[in-house]
């Protein structure tokens, strides 16, 4: 298939942050309603790459191609990428007391998808039902974001986000990081109806293989060293979890 039939086009990409080179040539394509992974221990460059596609000023594109439905979004300011549907889950969101859930959500979903979106019954059914899907009680609503918030009802909370502006492109940074069973099942459930069945995609940043499991992503993507070493569907992520990264080590299989 044509890169434009492709929703995020990565080719060739070199990056790094204070002259240090972190990415060494990425190859990635999600189409409209796949959902991949990339996993890697750290410092493999798995958050360079999300940092990278949502536009992060310290990073610095040596070369490459970064583009979402065919637009180059190298030329975009983080905000610009953002209007064009760009979501980014940060792997540790910060607070911001004084700012009430329920007046966040409507501000985000107005400046992203237009004042009509976040007005009226359809935008409140819509909050709702996205609200028991992910068992987040209506009280929320009322708290200021992140303010005091337990690991989990952080990550609940930047799904509620994803499912509330319906991003061409969610990238989803260690979303899973600080989870119960119970909690990982419950944003699983919340990135899948988002994202399955829809023209949007996601890109998921994870360690862990148990995620995956209720995601079951369409391929996973290995980064070992700012290079994709492999690329397989959600069996490999087992497979990682038995076998560790020495065995996609490079200079082990020469």
């Amino acid at each position: 298939m044509s890169n434009e039939q492709n929703l995020l086009n990565i080719q060739d990409l070199y990056a790094g942050i204070d002259d240090t080179s972190i990415l060494k040539g990425i190859n990635l394509s999600i189409k409209p309603g796949e959902i991949h992974a990339i996993m890697g221990r750290n410092g493999s460059g798995k958050t360079t790459t999300a940092n990278i596609i949502m536009g992060h000023p310290d990073y610095e594109v040596e070369s490459g191609i970064v583009e979402l439905n065919g637009e180059n979004l190298l030329e975009m300011e983080p905000w610009e990428r953002a209007r064009k549907g760009v979501f980014l889950s940060f792997q540790y969101p910060q607070s911001v007391p004084g700012l009430q859930v329920g007046n966040f959500l409507r501000k985000s979903v107005s400046a992203i998808l237009g004042e009509d979106a976040a007005k009226g019954s359809e935008f409140r059914k819509k909050l709702k039902d996205s609200m028991k899907e992910l068992d987040i009680p209506s009280s929320f609503l009322g708290r200021y974001v992140n303010d005091g918030f337990s690991g989990g009802e952080k990550k609940r909370f930047e799904i509620l986000q994803l499912m509330l502006i319906t991003p061409k492109l969610a990238i989803l940074d260690e979303t899973d990081s600080g989870l119960d069973i119970d909690g990982i099942r419950t944003v699983a459930k919340g990135i899948n109806a988002a994202i399955r069945g829809t023209d949007s995609g996601a890109l998921i940043i994870t360690h862990y293989s148990r995620i995956l499991e209720h995601v079951q992503p369409d391929k996973i993507h290995v980064l070992i060293a700012g290079k994709i070493v492999k690329t397989g569907g959600p069996e490999l992520a087992l497979e990682l979890e038995e076998k560790g990264y020495d065995w996609l080590e490079p200079e082990k299989n020469e």
